[in-house]
């Protein structure tokens, strides 16, 4: 099998650099190539890629702006293997990802598989909480940490393997983003493809993102779900509603105290929540300060996506607007 890595990059020359470096330490001894699509960077990393020169076997292309899942699609149809595996740019990969991945192919073949991310000791503060709340069973039901306790697993760009026939055959991603790997996903399942979980195939994924940065994208997660929704009725699922309902619900309760302070055990079910997220985190952390940041990054999760996920289905479920025009800023031209 012939693995053709498929990384697009925008304005993120030290990303690509950490990432180079950590697969030219990798111990799977068979060729393997990687394509890296520069999406209309201003900074570009051509000069990090001759210092791996030697090492690796890279392709480099430069296209105009089209976004990550037109990137992708791009990087695919020039890339030469016959299995492709996407990395965002801010991945670092553990040397034997790529052994796992073979192994995984070899006993039990899928078109499709998506892999868990972790976070590195060297990783910031704020980048472990923002793992955490991504990552934690307490939040999205471990669904991005390694959990397969759900009926389809739809793995996410970061670290997601696809063939090429599965390629070919569903044309690859669409141009909202995100939203674009459920899409894909879903798209695969029609088309009869099967999505599975590699649990040993996980990456660390630095997310360099402040909170600022962090409540826009989760915002747009939100956002973007009752488009896939909307899309894809059968693939609904309650659960898509917890954060909104998570938010409003807080919101009542503090109503409800100040209108009268006997109503006060829903406020301390949040309480005993936020008590929750703290200890396991501070425990998996082994840091205090990590447990109370990750408290803010699940509060800024739940609100962020929440507050979304109202926002898109008052306008696409309710309002039966067109996607593209109630929200532009998820859709790029491919």
């Amino acid at each position: 099998m012939f693995f053709s890595l498929i990384i697009p990059v925008y304005n993120r020359p030290d990303e690509v650099d950490e990432l180079l470096q950590s697969l030219s330490e990798t111990t799977y001894d068979e060729i393997f190539e990687i394509v890296i699509i520069e999406d209309g960077s201003t900074v570009k990393c051509q000069d990090v890629l001759e210092k791996y020169a030697n090492q690796l076997n890279i392709s480099y292309y430069y296209k105009e702006n089209s976004g990550p899942g037109d990137s992708r699609n791009y990087g695919m149809r020039r890339a030469r293997g016959n299995y492709f595996i996407i990395f965002d740019s801010d991945c670092i990969i553990p040397k034997d990802y790529l052994v796992a991945v073979d192994a995984a192919l070899n006993q039990n073949y899928v078109d499709c598989f998506g892999g868990p991310d972790k976070a590195l000791d060297s990783f910031s503060e704020v980048q472990k909480a923002i793992n955490f709340a991504m990552t934690s069973f307490l939040t999205t039901g471990g669904i991005r940490g390694g959990s397969e306790k759900i009926d389809k697993f739809q793995p996410r760009s970061f670290n997601m393997g696809l063939s090429r026939k599965a390629f070919e055959a569903s044309n690859g991603f669409g141009n909202i983003h995100p939203g674009e790997d459920p899409d894909l996903s879903i798209r695969l399942w029609n088309l009869g493809y099967e999505t599975k979980l590699f649990t040993p195939a996980f990456v660390y994924h630095k997310r360099r993102i402040d909170w600022g940065k962090f409540s826009i994208q989760v915002h747009k997660f939100g956002k973007a779900r009752p488009i896939l929704n909307s899309w894809y009725p059968q693939h609904n699922k309650l659960t898509f509603f917890f954060p909104s309902v998570f938010i409003v619900g807080f919101g009542i309760s503090i109503f409800l105290y100040l209108f009268s302070q006997k109503f006060d055990f829903f406020l301390q079910l949040y309480f005993l929540y936020f008590i929750l997220l703290f200890s396991v985190s501070s425990f998996q952390n082994k840091s205090v300060k990590i447990g109370y940041l990750s408290v803010i990054a699940v509060w800024k999760q739940f609100y962020g996506y929440g507050t979304g996920f109202l926002k898109s289905y008052f306008k696409i479920i309710i309002l039966k607007q067109k996607p593209q025009e109630a929200f532009p800023e998820l859709f790029f031209k491919m």
